[in-house]
């Protein structure tokens, strides 16, 4: 694939998931072959990040990087949104520890992307790996894993004991077409049951009816769903964003049931390490 990166800038500003401290991040083009990177412009000498697996140091709950003692958490819908919006150089600024959850998904990264634009960086085409052989990590009855195929697609499982999600699966091809309609606009949800622990243990203080879906007993709290099965697409956005993490997406059908944020990055090193 030929490498693009933004026509121009773009800016957001909202409210962290879990730290619950507004930031503003700006995105600027990058030069050919410099990847996606965060520059944290609050710090002394403003500290690169790179958006690598290697960088990954934290996946709780989201997918958190960090060089030395510098960090930038819940990166995954933005990375998610650059990716599949075919954006492989960008340099992303920061003015804070966490990128804005904004509505809960990457619809709106998705289309200031689109209203920016893209440029084309590489004038031939580049080889893109192909998975030869399965590569698969589980724990437990969950797994992510990558096959051979002979196009680049996402399939998710969940299963919830909660009736309003219940087990849920998802399928996608990978072109931009198909992230914008059926991917980007799925937000984060959350079990009700939850709340009051995750708060507790210092977790989702930006959290709200507002920016994720919260399902309970009897249902959603704040329906309406913007797909039936809202949930499990939402699972796919977080494994798009986690595998860009590699900086390609290798062709291959990327498989995943009852996945974490750690099985993502645990794959995503694991190709890097046969291939």
């Amino acid at each position: 694939m030929a490498q693009h990166t933004l026509a121009g800038e773009m800016t957001q500003a909202g409210v962290g998931l879990h730290s619950g401290v507004t930031t503003k991040v700006r995105i600027l083009p990058a030069e050919l072959g410099k990847g996606r990177y965060f520059v944290r412009v609050d710090l002394p000498d403003a500290p690169i990040i790179p958006a690598q697996v290697a960088a990954v140091n934290q996946t709780l709950l989201s997918t958190q990087l960090g060089k030395g003692d510098v960090c930038v958490r819940t990166v995954e819908h933005l990375l998610a949104a650059l990716a599949g919006m075919g954006v492989n150089n960008a340099r992303i600024e920061i003015d804070g520890p966490e990128v804005p959850l904004l509505d809960g998904s990457a619809q709106i990264w998705a289309e200031g992307i689109a209203q920016v634009g893209l440029v084309c960086q590489s004038s031939e085409d580049e080889q893109i790996p192909a998975i030869e052989h399965p590569i698969w990590v589980r724990q437990g009855d969950a797994f992510v894993c990558a096959v051979p195929a002979s196009e680049t697609r996402f399939s998710y499982g969940i299963d919830f004991d909660l009736p309003a999600i219940g087990n849920q699966w998802h399928s996608c091809l990978f072109t931009t077409e198909d992230f914008i309609r059926d991917i980007a606009p799925a937000r984060t949800f959350g079990l009700l049951h939850q709340i009051e622990y995750l708060q507790q243990s210092g977790l989702i203080k930006g959290g709200s009816l507002e920016n994720a879906l919260v399902c309970g007993p009897d249902g959603w709290l704040n329906p309406p769903l913007r797909f039936a099965n809202e949930p499990v697409r939402h699972k796919i956005l977080d494994l798009v964003g986690d595998i860009s993490l590699l900086g390609y997406f290798p062709q291959a059908h990327f498989v995943a049931y009852k996945a974490s944020h750690n099985l993502h990055i645990e794959l995503a090193q694991k190709i890097l390490d046969l291939i």
